[in-house]
């Protein structure tokens, strides 16, 4: 059988690819997703903690135990210097569940500060520059700070909000942000609420329309081998239509 991603007429570019967050749902879709690419012949991994992985000869996992924004802007720089040839960087790193507990500085930490270290790292390694980077649907830099920082109110649009703005100030020439809304296959998405939600998916906006971890990763390593030319924003629909580039 032919790779998936033969069939679009990308010939093979020997790519690189250097993810975050690569321990959490989407970032296990998205890690499968690049090793079935062939356009893609080394995948690093930055971890905190060593990933659960079969062998799999073109993936890399760089331990970064000490996960602050200084430590992992320098290990990204250290990684890509290493690096001979064309690099796509790639986050889907973000605190999940829990963000109601967390104080509007904790999110920020990680949300923010983390992945700003890692858009920094790979703007100075002068090795990359397209970056695909998940956000999340209804982020706004200007929705207020109080309350709740649960999904789907405002203090979490803020700081999604804050991570797209700092990233493409700060980070390579070209970023593809990605807003998914309610994410199946997630281990922070409850199953009943997955299931509910399916129901009533044809009375939803496009772009407030659930999707798959699988389908966010997909769209993501499509972006990559189009080597867009310019930022944008991709919500549902342009993340289906990203995945039909890439369909047999």
């Amino acid at each position: 059988m032919p790779d998936q991603h033969q069939s679009t007429g990308h010939t093979m570019n020997d790519k690189t690819a250097i993810i975050l967050g690569a321990s959490g749902s989407v970032g296990q879709a998205l890690l499968d997703e690049l090793v079935r690419c062939s356009a893609f012949s080394h995948i690093i991994a930055l971890t905190r903690q060593p990933l659960n992985l079969p062998t799999e000869a073109k993936v890399e996992q760089r331990l970064v135990s000490d996960m602050t924004p200084t430590h992992l802007e320098q290990a990204v720089i250290e990684v890509l210097t290493e690096c001979n040839n064309e690099a796509v960087g790639f986050s889907v790193l973000g605190v999940g569940a829990g963000t109601a507990k967390l104080s509007l500085e904790q999110h920020r930490a990680v949300d923010v500060e983390l992945n700003v270290a890692f858009a920094r790292g790979l703007k100075a390694s002068g090795k990359v520059q397209h970056f695909a980077f998940m956000s999340a649907i209804g982020a706004n830099i200007k929705a207020r700070t109080t309350g709740s920082g649960a999904p789907g109110l405002p203090r979490y649009a803020r700081v999604k909000g804050e991570a797209e703005a700092a990233v493409l100030d700060q980070g390579p020439a070209v970023v593809s942000i990605f807003r998914p809304a309610m994410i199946i296959g997630s281990r922070h998405t409850p199953p009943l609420l997955s299931s509910a939600l399916s129901l009533f998916t044809p009375l939803m906006p496009a772009k407030y329309r659930s999707i798959r971890t699988t389908e966010i990763a997909q769209a993501m390593v499509a972006a990559a081998l189009q080597a867009p030319e310019k930022s944008a924003i991709y919500s549902y629909p342009e993340m289906m239509e990203l995945i039909e580039t890439i369909s047999p």
